[in-house]
């Protein structure tokens, strides 16, 4: 995700990097993104009733 997405997430989540979960740099779902530490991951889930969207920063 680009310097500026992360700023307008941040930004509406009304939120800082601190603040979001975190998801570990091994985590075999992000695996093959090629995550670095800091980066933030988008994650869409369906759910029954709704799909949603999840933030997560890599440590």
């Amino acid at each position: 995700m680009k310097e500026d997405e992360e700023k307008k997430i941040l930004e509406t989540l009304n939120a800082t990097k601190e603040q979001l979960p975190k998801i570990k740099i091994d985590d075999p779902a992000i695996r093959h993104l090629t995550p670095k530490k800091g980066d933030i991951i988008k994650i869409y889930r369906n759910e029954k009733h709704a799909k949603s969207i999840y933030y997560r920063v890599v440590v």
